[in-house]
């Protein structure tokens, strides 16, 4: 397909389904993108699930393949790029009005294995860095088990934050897949 004919297609998907993104109110947020670019990625509200030391889960698990691409859900700012024991590898962007997204457990693995010694290059996209802006899509990192996930499912463990508190993102992220997979579909229509 010539690539001005794809352009054109995409641009009409999109334009197409703009007026299905509910009016959020004036506080609220909206994901551009969902985080994984991977389509056979899955997730459920696993929010507040039960987790190790008495701790309640604080985000949703989207499971995905193994270093496939963790994209930003809206434009940011990268806040912290780093490691840590219970999180892994990890990408914190902060958004309009103080919403903040997290992505944990990114990769830490060589290609094909399971080693745990990847590497940055392995767990984070070239480019972004703390204090830089990144538009909505841009790619952030890579899905992965660092962490306390290691050597479980590949996935991130994403997060989202208000401002004042952590709030369940279950229903952003199904609304951002829904309209996804809307125009994954409108595209194959037009085809």
């Amino acid at each position: 397909m010539p690539l001005l004919k794809l352009s054109a297609l995409l641009l009409l998907a999109v334009t197409l389904l703009v007026p299905s993104i509910p009016a959020a109110a004036e506080e609220d947020f909206v994901f551009v993108y969902f985080p994984h670019e991977d389509i056979e990625s899955r997730f459920s509200d696993d929010w507040g699930d039960p987790r190790s030391g008495g701790r309640r889960h604080q985000g949703n698990d989207i499971f995905g393949a193994k270093h496939s691409q963790v994209i930003a859900v809206a434009d940011g700012f990268v806040t912290a790029i780093g490691t840590s024991r219970r999180s892994g590898n990890y990408v914190r962007l902060v958004h309009r009005d103080g919403w903040e997204t997290w992505y944990m457990h990114l990769n830490n693995d060589s290609p094909g294995s399971d080693d745990g010694s990847g590497g940055p290059e392995w767990a984070f996209a070239p480019g972004p860095e703390e204090g830089m802006f990144v538009a909505a899509g841009t790619v952030i990192g890579y899905v992965g088990d660092s962490g306390n996930a290691e050597r479980g499912t590949a996935h991130t463990h994403f997060e989202l934050h208000d401002g004042r508190r952590v709030v369940n993102p279950y229903s952003y992220l199904s609304d951002a897949h829904e309209r996804w997979l809307r125009v994954l579909e409108l595209s194959d229509q037009i085809r």
